[in-house]
């Protein structure tokens, strides 16, 4: 499939790579930061090099939908021939489907229904790096059906980030299976770190400070005075976004203000991922930090919270609450305003704040109400998880 395709991405050259190292070992790490093209050109090298299905894992349903309508507009089909998707409550598939993106709760059902996936000979998942659980879960379920059932199925692991070697060790068995690197395309970002005015309340399990949202709303004035471009701003959760897009309804006569987070609506997401006749401000979540490709962005507004499961010990439920953003995610949100030319982030928060940022964000294995993730396991066979390839 990949022959049908002119696009020249910087992963491109690893491809070749990645399908030796499948040939031979079966299963394969892919370390290619944002903008090189993994999530677009990977699955399509892959198809080339088997006869059956593929399917690709993706943590979020609007990335899993963006992902194969961007392959299929590149083979110039509409989704659902060579290539679907198939996400809760949408499924977009037909006979002659080659490669199938899917969500990761959905191939862990899949898994679980039937650990041998006939018609499928590889799986691909995609951002292993954000470690959500339901990743995990997929990730250990698919090493253990390919050992167990499947050796001939190939898995690869892709990230946006260089810490493979224990997805390596995870996919390899006593023998790391190979890392594939692909250099990054990223161009400059410059950095602007632009605190509130004034002291704001910390994050948590309420709600987000207004005056917080109000120097969001400020500092997305700012940058679209000072800078050329789109802009993608990232807040916590849709509540948010709509906070702030109401603090910016008087531009709408100028700028396209747009939302895009995980419960909109198919069309509105399309919306939110189209070019259009004016300068856009898209008010996204975390969805927008990787596999998410928002066209025209030269500038970045972080508003540096993400929105993260958690338990809440006084009530043995799981919660959501606000977090501050991790170093790692920071830099992953600045990447997205240098991938079609140099770009600027302008970041809400001090420079000595940022220096005491968490350098990576923690896993939901150590943090979220494991309550279904521990179903699964039973489900699958194993209550306490031994001898499934976990990450740590």
């Amino acid at each position: 499939m990949l022959r049908d395709v002119l696009l020249d991405l910087p992963v491109r050259p690893a491809l070749a790579p990645l399908l030796r190292a499948l040939t031979d070992a079966g299963g394969a790490v892919l370390v290619a930061p944002p903008g090189t093209g993994k999530t677009t050109l990977a699955p399509l090298a892959v198809a080339d090099g088997v006869p059956g299905r593929v399917l690709v894992a993706q943590p979020r349903r609007v990335a899993a939908r963006a992902a194969a309508r961007r392959m299929a507009d590149l083979l110039g089909e509409r989704v659902g021939q060579r290539v679907g998707y198939a996400v809760r409550g949408d499924r977009r598939v037909g006979p002659g489907t080659r490669v199938e993106v899917v969500t990761t709760g959905l191939l862990v059902r899949r898994l679980l229904r039937d650990p041998d996936l006939p018609g499928v000979d590889a799986v691909l998942l995609d951002e292993v790096h954000e470690r959500q659980l339901d990743a995990d879960l997929a990730l250990a379920f698919a090493v253990e059906a390919r050992a167990a059932l499947r050796p001939e199925l190939w898995l690869v692991a892709m990230s946006a980030t260089p810490e493979a070697d224990r997805f390596a060790a995870l996919l390899g068995g006593d023998t790391p299976a190979p890392v594939v690197r692909a250099e990054a395309a990223l161009h400059p970002v410059a950095r602007v770190f632009t605190p509130p005015p004034r002291p704001v309340a910390p994050p948590g399990a309420g709600r987000v400070d207004p005056l917080l949202l109000d120097h969001v709303a400020a500092t997305v004035r700012r940058a679209l005075h000072e800078q050329d471009g789109d802009v993608l701003v990232f807040l916590p959760g849709a509540g948010e976004i709509g906070a702030v897009a109401r603090r910016l309804a008087d531009l709408a006569d100028r700028v396209a203000v747009l939302p895009l987070h995980g419960r909109l609506p198919a069309a509105a997401q399309d919306a939110a991922l189209r070019p259009a006749d004016r300068r856009r401000v898209v008010l996204a979540t975390s969805v927008a930090e990787s596999s998410l490709t928002v066209p025209g962005v030269r500038v970045v507004v972080d508003a540096g919270l993400a929105r993260v499961a958690r338990t809440d010990l006084s009530r043995g439920l799981g919660a959501l609450v606000t977090v501050p953003v991790s170093r790692a995610a920071a830099t992953q949100r600045a990447g997205r305003a240098g991938r079609q030319g140099p770009g600027v982030v302008y970041r809400c928060w001090s420079e000595g704040t940022h220096g005491r940022l968490a350098a990576q964000p923690e896993p939901d294995i150590a943090t979220a109400d494991l309550t279904g993730f521990a179903l699964d396991l039973a489900a699958w066979g194993s209550p306490d998880g031994a001898g499934l390839a976990l990450p740590d």
